[in-house]
């Protein structure tokens, strides 16, 4: 028992860490090769590490996905975007996740396409994540996904 719950905590310590220190190299301008790796490897292990725990839902799969779309779309690797923002998606189409997360699932995919320069797609993805920012209400959320989209090429 006293194992089980040693892995438990190490998952839930790992989710978050790898989570914040990915994003922490997401927020620098200029990041080396190596730490371009690492921003990689810290966002797929905090998604795994979240399947691991009990309590992992739709939603963190969703924030998990998003971000390792992200990441892959920083690096400028347009599949792998496209393919962590199809499984983003797919998490947020459940009826228990954020309006929130599905904007952002269009967003990631919206940012796939244009690093993969298909313009019709993106602008398709753009449109379907304005549609759901209309149904959130809190402004906050609102303006970081306006302003997130605004800054896809």
């Amino acid at each position: 028992m006293s194992e089980m719950k040693n892995d438990a905590t190490a998952h839930e310590t790992f989710s978050v860490q790898c989570f914040n220190g990915a994003w922490d190299l997401m927020d620098k301008t200029e990041r080396t090769a190596a730490e371009n790796e690492d921003m990689l490897r810290l966002s797929m292990a905090s998604c795994w590490h979240w399947t691991q725990r009990p309590d992992c839902t739709s939603q963190h799969l969703s924030i998990g996905y998003w971000q390792i779309s992200r990441v892959h779309a920083m690096l400028g690797r347009s599949i792998e975007a496209r393919r962590y923002g199809e499984l983003c998606l797919a998490a947020s189409q459940d009826s228990a996740v954020a309006p929130f997360a599905l904007a952002y699932a269009y967003e990631a995919l919206a940012r796939a396409a244009a690093i993969a320069k298909t313009e019709a797609k993106k602008q398709e993805y753009i449109t379907r994540a304005n549609a759901v920012i209309e149904t959130i209400v809190d402004e906050d959320e609102r303006k970081m996904l306006l302003d997130d989209l605004a800054t896809i090429p």
